[in-house]
């Protein structure tokens, strides 16, 4: 329970009992306030959830639909990236960055359920997924930047496979 501490009754400072000095917020005010922010922060976990799965399901698509296009005849030519498996990788490496953006989504919502869980299991529960869901976007990322270093090439590389310099 919260406590709220109230100013001395006279003005002389005279010696108060503690009925006086502290009364307790649980009011019916106060805990329909209470219940309000509850339902709200809710609402956002939610709707952060949504734009995750939301953000999920575009990335699938895209991914899907730029897989596909490598099926198509003329796609190992051109558009980019050079070889086949190149952008192979790269259609990997575009999905995983938008999954990647989703698990901070989801990761922000579990942060606002831990705000409004009422029993040390559920928090407990909750801490679990949300240290899955770190590791996952950290191993992620880690597979992202690997393959970033290896398809980027040095500017002194680069400088000297060009004629004429």
């Amino acid at each position: 329970m919260l406590y709220q501490f109230a100013a001395p009754a006279d003005r002389e400072g005279a010696r108060h009992d503690a009925s006086h000095a502290a009364t307790i917020v649980g009011s019916p005010g106060w805990d329909a306030m209470e219940d309000i922010f509850k339902a709200i922060t809710l609402w956002l976990a939610t709707g952060t959830e949504a734009a995750a799965a939301l953000i999920i399901g575009l990335a699938a698509i895209e991914g899907t639909v730029a897989a596909l296009a490598l099926f198509l005849p003329g796609a190992s030519r051109g558009g980019g990236v050079g070889e086949p498996a190149d952008r192979k990788e790269e259609v990997r490496l575009r999905l995983g960055r938008w999954l990647a953006v989703a698990l901070e989504f989801e990761l922000a919502a579990d942060i606002l359920r831990t705000a409004v869980a009422p029993t040390w299991n559920e928090i407990g529960q909750l801490a679990a997924i949300a240290v899955l869901r770190t590791a996952l976007n950290y191993f992620l990322q880690q597979e992202i930047d690997k393959a970033q270093s290896r398809n980027t090439i040095p500017a002194s590389v680069a400088s000297s496979a060009v004629p004429g310099r």
